[in-house]
């Protein structure tokens, strides 16, 4: 099978975030014939097809940390990158060499698992036009994506001997009271990290956590920011990442058609992750987000791709090419 074997061999090639170079030259390679060509900026590499074009179908080809190597089980694939984003970038190759000649442009960035600074490069480079950023959707129309919060603090407690923890201020009990504040205010929140303490029999002084807050579009993300900075306001605390989330636009009725040529159902969701929509948007682009396999396993030792989904997504790019076509007309 074709898919798969497509699948395998980019999930062979490891492109954790900074280390993309071998992948994005495998893709030149692969990818020749539609003549592509490589953005450089911020010491990022993409690969761009067709870039005049006014809708672009774009993704990442880099990933997290090995978890998996690659295995197939005869309906899944599984692997770190298989289906985060190697999955989409399957479709997206299979799509052009299936189409007489592409009426999409394509994105393939680096950096989307790290600071994002691939798609930064290229909006800054770019007009504002059309998107269709391919992450796991369970290939379910992403038309409502999330923003975020995400936070750094240090927590400063008293260090006593352990024998007189009434006489100390425990930085960690601190650190439980604050994440019990922030899950008051009702938001969907990640723990991401917590650290503090140690094996000596003494009540610990210092404890560190980060707080990643899930902002609803229609939500203010500066209020939200300033709720949770009060709950921080006599801790030390940075800021690692704000993020206001958006609606898709127009570009939403052009994946619903593709889907509908597609023979699939069109069913939508919302995307609760950071990706590389935010940046987009932020430059004044139109995006949607749409792909085959699911985000919930992602990141972990369980990120898998059925292969049939990635053949879908490939007959919805497919159609999408067609619907552009007839608008061109």
């Amino acid at each position: 099978m074709k898919a798969l074997s497509i699948l395998k061999e980019l999930v062979e090639i490891e492109s954790v975030s900074g280390r993309e170079n071998e992948i994005v030259s495998h893709l030149i390679e692969v990818l020749y014939d539609f003549e592509p060509s490589v953005f450089e900026k911020y010491n990022t590499k993409n690969i761009l097809i067709n870039q005049d074009a006014d809708v672009w179908v774009v993704t990442h080809v880099d990933t997290v940390q090995i978890k998996k190597t690659f295995e197939f089980d005869g309906v899944y694939a599984y692997g770190t990158g298989c289906c985060d984003a190697k999955a989409s970038i399957t479709a997206i190759i299979l799509a052009l060499e299936e189409i007489e000649e592409p009426n999409f442009g394509v994105a393939l960035l680096s950096d989307e698992e790290e600071g994002g600074l691939g798609s930064k490069a290229v909006v800054e480079e770019f007009d504002k036009r059309k998107a269709i950023v391919m992450e796991p959707t369970e290939l379910k129309i992403a038309n409502r994506h999330y923003g975020c919060l995400e936070i750094d603090v240090e927590i400063g407690g008293v260090s006593v001997h352990g024998a007189y923890p009434d006489k100390g201020i425990n930085a960690i009990e601190k650190a439980i009271d604050v994440i019990n504040r922030v899950k008051n205010l009702n938001y969907l929140y990640l723990v991401q990290r917590i650290e503090g303490g140690s094996y000596e029999y003494v009540v610990p002084d210092r404890c560190y956590l980060r707080i990643d807050l899930l902002i609803p579009p229609e939500d203010d993300v500066n209020d939200v920011e300033r709720k949770v900075t009060a709950i921080f306001k006599n801790e030390n605390f940075t800021v690692v990442e704000k993020a206001k989330g958006f609606l898709s636009g127009e570009v939403t009725e052009l994946i619903e058609r593709a889907v509908e040529k597609a023979s699939l159902p069109v069913v939508y969701t919302e995307m609760r992750s950071w990706t590389d929509a935010i940046n987009f948007v932020n430059a004044g682009w139109d995006v949607v987000v749409f792909g085959p396999g699911e985000l919930h396993l992602c990141h972990t030792e369980k990120e898998r791709i059925k292969i049939d989904d990635i053949l879908k997504a490939k007959d919805v790019l497919v159609a999408l090419n067609d619907v552009l076509g007839m608008r061109m007309k």
